[in-house]
């Protein structure tokens, strides 16, 4: 059979392929200029967006920076460690800075793609209306973590609280080792670690700002001579105060503030100290102790609680069976006093004789 001859293409088609090729040719002409206009535009708007917020981000870290090279330039002095606690200062710089960074990064390119799409000739209305009813929707949906991120950034730019603080949260207690946005971590007494929700902290109880109080209350009895009490106790104070690391730690000297309570069998003497925060229980500790020493030494007894079972002074308690007579020996009736006291038998008459008779 013969080859089909090619079917050459019909001026027709020619003519529409070269009018479409025309139409678009003259579509680039007549709107080159506006995508150029646009595209410089949005290339504009990136850099610049960009630009900012590399230099804004570089300024936040520049910031935080300098923060954490002041707490450790006063790290190393005697009330460094308490004033300017460089771990905590660090981490409250650094959430600080990671908020700062973020919301301006969210705010700088948010602005930008805004103005994107309003160069692309975008209506934003509908736009911004959908996002406004779906923050709203994610706003009631995850309110408790919209609550917790906001209560640990007014924390943590308020430095209510810090790494290393002794802090009672209400819900839990304890040394505070780890601040976040959403959640605080405490180490507890007993070694436990509490997560707290920021969110749910009504009330905070700082233990470790300013300074704390240790207080002392010795016990002994009502005829010690109060006189020799107080300078046994002074002189204890003074030796403290004077050795080390209690006179870091002690922030004012040891005052006696005199009888707290006067009893019958004791009387009270209270002790006071201002001390470095945190370090009031150790303190109290170690003040017990020279106390409890110099007390010794003098013989002055330290009283309280219950009562010692044997008192020196003491008279002695009554025989509880004294008042109990004695069992009698008539009780028993083979006892040789029951016995004696038996009645007498009567002697038995001999029978009468029988007489026989024939």
């Amino acid at each position: 059979m013969p080859l089909a001859t090619e079917i050459p293409e019909t001026p027709s088609s020619v003519q529409e392929a070269q009018e479409s090729v025309n139409n678009a040719a003259s579509f680039i002409e007549q709107n080159w200029a506006t995508w150029l206009s646009i595209g410089l535009r949005i290339l504009l708007i990136v850099v610049i967006a960009a630009v900012i917020r590399s230099v804004v981000r570089k300024a936040l870290t520049k910031l935080i920076n300098r923060m954490n090279s002041g707490a450790e330039a006063v790290e190393g002095t005697a009330l460094g460690g308490l004033l300017v606690n460089a771990e905590r200062r660090r981490q409250r710089s650094e959430a600080i800075g990671s908020v700062l960074r973020s919301v301006a990064s969210f705010l700088i390119l948010g602005t930008a793609a805004l103005m994107v799409l309003a160069a692309l000739k975008i209506d934003l209305a509908p736009l911004l209306a959908s996002a406004g009813v779906a923050g709203v929707a994610i706003g009631f949906g995850a309110r408790n973590l919209v609550t917790d991120f906001l209560s640990g950034v007014f924390m943590i730019m308020e430095d209510q609280y810090g790494v290393g603080d002794k802090i009672d949260a209400g819900v839990a207690s304890g040394e505070v080792i780890e601040v976040g946005l959403r959640v605080t971590k405490l180490r507890g007494d007993n070694g436990e670690i509490w997560y707290v929700r920021n969110g749910e902290i009504k009330r905070i109880g700082n233990l470790s700002q300013g300074w704390a109080t240790a207080m002392v209350d010795v016990q002994v009895k009502p005829t010690e001579d109060l006189k020799r009490i107080k300078q046994i106790i002074q002189g204890v104070a003074d030796a403290m105060a004077k050795e080390d690391p209690w006179d870091e730690h002690l922030w004012g000297p040891i005052e006696i503030l005199g009888l707290g309570e006067v009893m019958l069998a004791s009387m009270t003497v209270n002790v006071s100290a201002k001390t470095m925060p945190g370090k009031q229980f150790a303190v109290q500790r170690e003040l017990r102790w020279r106390i409890k020493d110099a007390f010794d030494e003098a013989g002055i007894r330290i009283v309280g609680g219950l009562p010692a079972p044997e008192e020196e002074d003491a008279a002695p308690a009554p025989d509880p069976a004294a008042n109990v007579a004695p069992p009698s020996a008539l009780a028993n009736p083979t006892s040789p006093q029951s016995l004696a006291t038996a009645p007498i038998p009567l002697p038995q008459s001999p029978p009468p004789s029988v007489r026989m008779t024939k």
